[in-house]
């Protein structure tokens, strides 16, 4: 039985450069948590139809790539390399979701990641999603029927309805709340959050204090007399492939 006492939910996407960059930071949150915390990722395709972004070997990188993501990647110690394109992202989720039945979850969703972001490699192909499978060690032949037949794809669509009622503009979406209470008594943040950003959300969580607001869906969102004036930022996906932070 679980003795976690607050519950994160996490929205991304593979192919999102603010959830890739974002990973360590909610990652070190969860292991200073421990057992007090239950971590759940959920998929969230910010596209269906794959898009053409910048050589990654051009001189010159993308404005909002060498500006923004290098240095933030930097930051948090992850050595990005920008990407040719941004391939639908579905069957990534299913080898995530096919991972998860087989209790190695983790291991597999840091991987999509670096796959995409570190190797410069198609993770919207099924070749490549087996290929990476083995390396792994997972069931190629099982996955590869998993993906096939569609086997995972009402856990994507089940995670999809979750967010509806939550601003997903920008992501990842991170939610925290008290374990066992509805999402509706999270407090959310979006997009490249500051560790200490989080830290204060859960301290406010456990407090439960006066100082929160209710949005038009019920959610609660992190005070500005909470946590810190400017401290969050937000990523906002373009459709370009590009995405642009700013100020919360």
């Amino acid at each position: 039985m679980s003795t976690a006492t607050i519950r994160i939910d996490v929205w991304s996407d593979y192919v999102c450069p603010v959830c890739y960059i974002q990973l360590p930071v909610i990652k070190q949150l969860a292991h200073e948590l421990g057992p007090r915390a239950s971590l759940v990722w959920h998929a969230f395709e910010l596209r269906p139809e794959p898009i053409l972004v910048p050589d990654p070997d051009a001189e010159e990188p993308g404005e909002d790539w060498s500006r923004e993501a290098f240095p933030m990647a930097s930051l948090r110690q992850i050595v990005p390399r920008r990407p040719v394109g941004q391939p639908p992202s579905r069957k990534a989720f299913e080898m995530a979701a096919f991972a998860r039945a087989k209790g190695c979850f983790e291991v597999v969703h840091e991987a999509l990641f670096r796959a995409y972001f570190e190797e410069g490699r198609d993770i919207g192909e099924e070749a490549v999603l087996l290929e990476l499978a083995q390396e792994l060690g997972l069931e190629t032949d099982a996955l590869k029927q998993a993906i096939d037949t569609g086997h995972y794809l009402e856990d994507l669509f089940a995670d999809r309805q979750l967010a509806e009622g939550l601003d997903t503009s920008v992501l990842p979406v991170i939610c925290i709340r008290p374990a066992g209470q509805l999402l509706e008594e999270a407090i959310c943040l979006r997009g490249a959050v500051e560790f200490d950003t989080l830290r204060r959300a859960v301290a406010q969580i456990l407090r439960q204090p006066e100082v929160t607001r209710v949005s038009s869906t019920g959610q609660r969102s992190v005070s500005p007399v909470a946590i810190g004036r400017g401290s969050a930022q937000l990523a906002r996906p373009r459709g370009d492939g590009r995405f642009r932070s700013n100020p919360a």
